[in-house]
Formats: C-alpha cells, sequence, structure tokens
C-alpha cells in the first residue's frame, strides 16, 4: 500500500505508516502561473494499492486536488485508488428536494470519474448518504474512542442523549462500547423552522448529569437548543461528544452557559483558529485509520 497525505494530515499519517509500515509516497500539489491545479507524483504506483489521506471540505481546492490526485494515480497504473477522510464534507446534502442539489451524489459521481475505487470515513452522516456513492463507502465507528474518554472522565454513570431519533444508533453503539446499561437512549424531536433549528419534549427521563452525542458540531445550532432543552429538563452538568467538530462561527460558545463543562471531539478536522480552550478535549482517530488500513498493506 502506498500512502499520498496531504499536508494537515501529515502527524496522523506518520502515526499510521509507523504502525502499519505502508510506504509513504511523495507528490506535489500547486497551480500554475495562471492559477490552474497541478498534480506532479515522484513514486512509482503501477500496479499499486494506493490510499489518498485528505479532505474535500472547503476551501474547493481541498476537493479538486484530492480529485485530481486520484485521476493522476490511475493515469500512471495505479490498481486501485482509496480515499480516506476523516470527514466526508457533503455527506449531509443526501436529501433529495425539487429545485435544490444532491451534494452528496454529486460527490459520488466526481468521485467515481477521478477513478477513486472505495472511501473509508468516520462516522459518514447517515446510511442514505453512504447510499448515494457508486461505489463502497466505509464508515468507521468511534464508539471505542468516545467509550475510553467516558471511562477516562468519570462519566460512565451519565444519561447518553441523543439530539434527535437520527443519533440513537449511534449513542447506543456509544454505550454498547463503554459497557453501559442498554436501556432505552433518551432523544429530543428535532424541528427545523426558518428562524433554525428547535427542540421539543424529551422522550426519557434527564438525570442531573448528561452526555450529548451527535456526529458533526458545526455552527452549534442543534447542539445549543439541545442543551437548552436538557436544561429545562433539569440537566446540571453537560458535555457534548461529537465526532467531527467544525466549530463555525460563533454560536456554538452559547454552549459553555448552558452547563456544558466539556466538548469532546475527534481530530478528523484540523483545530480551527479560535478553539484553543481547556474545556475542548481531542480525541485520537489514528487507532481506527491504523485498525482499518493494516489489512489494506498486505493486499
Amino acid at each position: 500500500m502506498t500512502l499520498f497525505t496531504f499536508e494537515p494530515f501529515k502527524a496522523v499519517a506518520a502515526m499510521i505508516e509507523m504502525a502499519t509500515g505502508c510506504t509513504p509516497a511523495r507528490f506535489e500539489a500547486a497551480r500554475f502561473e495562471n492559477g490552474e491545479l497541478h498534480i506532479a507524483i515522484h513514486t512509482p504506483v503501477r500496479n499499486q494499492n494506493c490510499v489518498i489521506l485528505g479532505s474535500i471540505s472547503p476551501p474547493d481546492e481541498n476537493l479538486l486536488s484530492l480529485l485530481l490526485l486520484a485521476h493522476t494515480l490511475k493515469k500512471e497504473g495505479a490498481r486501485k485508488a482509496s480515499a480516506v477522510l476523516p470527514y466526508v464534507a457533503y455527506a449531509r446534502h443526501d436529501k433529495d428536494k425539487t429545485g435544490e442539489s444532491l451534494g452528496t451524489a454529486w460527490l459520488g459521481v466526481m468521485a467515481e470519474a477521478a477513478g477513486i475505487d472505495e472511501l473509508i470515513g468516520v462516522d459518514v452522516h447517515s446510511d442514505r448518504a453512504k447510499k448515494l456513492f457508486p461505489f463502497r463507502v466505509i464508515s468507521l465507528s468511534p464508539a471505542e474512542v468516545f467509550a475510553e474518554a467516558l471511562k477516562r472522565f468519570g462519566l460512565e454513570k451519565a444519561a447518553i442523549v441523543a439530539p434527535d431519533e437520527g443519533a440513537i444508533p449511534r449513542c447506543d453503539a456509544v454505550k454498547k462500547a463503554a459497557g453501559m446499561a442498554p436501556g432505552k437512549t433518551l432523544y429530543f424531536e428535532k424541528h427545523r423552522t426558518a428562524e433554525g433549528i428547535t427542540h421539543t419534549g424529551c422522550i426519557g427521563e434527564v438525570g442531573r448529569q448528561v452526555v450529548l452525542v451527535d456526529d458533526i458540531l458545526d455552527t452549534g445550532g442543534t447542539l445549543v437548543s439541545a442543551c437548552q432543552r436538557l436544561r429545562q429538563a433539569g440537566a446540571e452538568e453537560i458535555h457534548v461528544m461529537v465526532t467531527h467538530g467544525l466549530f463555525t462561527g460563533n454560536r456554538w460558545k452559547e454552549l459553555w452557559s448552558l452547563g456544558v463543562k466539556r466538548i469532546f471531539c475527534t481530530d478528523s478536522v484540523p483545530f480551527a483558529r479560535g478553539t484553543e480552550d481547556s474545556r475542548i478535549t481531542r480525541l485520537s482517530i489514528i487507532p481506527l485509520l491504523e485498525k482499518r488500513l493494516c489489512p489494506l498493506v498486505t493486499t
């Protein structure tokens, strides 16, 4: 297996290379003077299984560079091109609404045309999103990573809460990995309005200490609304546990005033500026990637 890594993930790649014994590859992604993208690879890839570790999150240069690299690898005779995207951007654009783009399906078409044979991501947004890709999508669960954090911070007895019904399987997986009682997971009913996200009720009884589990913290609207409801339901100490910490804008900072003591997120996304806070704990996804990529080294 030959590993092509974009700059933001070099540290992750170094750990993977050490654990798996895969071959690090050399390449350049640059622009011509007229602004057009250009890829140059300096590692032979003919008949090789190649893995690309990178991001397709904005700016769009990330997506275009990754697609152009995949196309170049296939042009040079690579047997297989796997894209490892710790955070699969565009996966939330998975609902077919009249008059609106279906971004997830578009991404799948573009990736297939570029020569990508499979995609490996961490906690891909939904099963619906995975089905919109024309090739295999492997979603690595962060449940074991979250479970270890629960134990390390003494949160095994906290109530695990889902911000909406769709997050229940994610919560159940975390509870199972942590050896917690499998009882019914508490969740809210989420509604999207012109004003934003709102939550009603709470299906289940909220305790004093809770852990709110979701896949993405973007602007924070969903989690802020859910935490408001948790406070109203009697929660005194709230911890937020998300796979992908995007931390867009400033609204998510309202979480601190709503009883949130700590935000856990994986390092699937390079840390954004303005999120240097001791109350934000980063959890490594390297063990997940190592376990998945090790078998590829020998194939």
